[in-house]
């Protein structure tokens, strides 16, 4: 456990965590996708004081008929986001299950230049068959195939981010150079299905390393930051916090919370008409704000932070922005974003030292 304060992060992808959500939303389809859109949802979650957003992301589209369909890349919308924001964490859901680690790594080494240091990343993997005729190649079948290519993605990012030393650029116009080669270092990965040797094309992120989140059972423990956990209940999410193994926990949690115009029973009734609300062996609040806040004081005895799943954005960000943050932050459960404090530093992660300016150190002081 970080400390008192408990992270808040919010999925913010489509219109919310129903399939059917769209119907409940405050505006037409044909503006889910728009920039003024997103723009607008991240504000509001970041002057509600959320530490982090999230943006769910695949290579096939999300849903089916007769909801509509579409995203634009999570990376996109987070670069988009990173420049109109100003202290929330922006962490898009990225899978390596067939994307090229090197051209990832670069993605997200330019979002955290992009965002001065608030950039994460939740590792996730594509398990779709289609996934692998949308990206041409042959399918990765089984979990721990699936598990090997997210493992082996993550460690290629992590060892890219490194490639470059913090002082490898140096801008000498006296000596016409940009660089210093001599910082510059290569990685040399080979793993079971490729190999890469680098060095990254960006330089060193602001915070070394991004902040990695991801399923401990599906991402070695070692290589996350974050972990997120599921559970139906406190116990459960607990129990899962406590044999996560990572410096920090988040608990996945599914809300739909009353609003002036209906209950939150009545809402996801409305929608059921249309699609089933997935069981995904998360723990769900459905009830008024005023309990949210109980639970949430509940859990920030076990985790680090809550990553909320709502219903449908347009009805529940407002409440969670005018009830339960300022409940939350009135009894010291919360704390803002600093203004210009990276989100490893929001955490209490430290940055860490660069893997190859400590080896060349330790091989200067033998």
């Amino acid at each position: 456990m970080s400390g008192p304060a408990l992270h808040l992060a919010v999925e913010l992808d489509g219109d919310g965590a129903h399939p059917a959500a769209w119907r409940r939303a405050a505006h037409s389809p044909d503006q889910l996708l728009t920039p003024r859109r997103v723009a607008r949802v991240a504000a509001v979650a970041e002057n509600a004081g959320f530490t982090l957003i999230t943006l769910d992301d695949g290579v096939l589209p999300p849903g089916g008929s007769p909801d509509p369909v579409g995203r634009i890349g999570a990376v996109e919308r987070a670069a988009f986001v990173a420049a109109s924001t100003s202290t929330i964490g922006i962490a898009p859901v990225v899978p390596v299950t067939y994307a090229e680690p090197f051209h990832v790594s670069s993605q997200l080494a330019s979002l955290d230049h992009i965002s001065a240091g608030r950039a994460g990343w939740v590792v996730t993997e594509e398990e779709q068959p289609g996934a692998a005729r949308a990206w041409g190649r042959p399918p990765v079948d089984g979990a721990g195939a699936r598990a090997r290519e997210s493992r082996d993605g993550v460690t290629v990012a992590r060892a890219l981010w490194d490639s470059w030393e913090d002082d490898a650029v140096v801008r000498s116009v006296a000596t016409s150079r940009y660089l210093d080669r001599d910082r510059l270092h290569y990685v040399d990965f080979t793993g079971e299905t490729y190999a890469v040797k680098g060095p990254a094309i960006v330089p060193r992120p602001p915070q070394g390393q991004l902040v990695v989140l991801g399923r401990p059972e599906r991402v070695s423990a070692d290589l996350l930051d974050v972990a997120l956990v599921d559970g139906r209940d406190v116990a459960a999410v607990a129990s899962a916090a406590a044999g996560a193994g990572t410096p920090r926990v988040f608990a996945e949690v599914e809300v739909a919370l009353d609003t002036p115009d209906a209950t939150g029973a009545e809402r996801v009734a409305d929608l059921e008409r249309h699609a089933p609300w997935t069981d995904r062996g998360r723990l769900r609040h459905v009830g008024p704000a005023d309990h949210l806040v109980s639970l949430l004081a509940e859990l920030g005895r076990h985790v680090d932070g809550v990553r909320l799943r709502p219903l449908v954005l347009d009805e529940d960000l407002p409440v969670l922005s005018r009830l339960v943050l300022p409940a939350l932050s009135e009894r010291r459960l919360v704390a803002r974003p600093l203004p210009g404090t990276s989100l490893r530093s929001t955490l209490g992660l430290e940055r860490p030292a660069n893997r190859f300016a400590t080896a060349a150190a330790l091989e200067d002081a033998r």
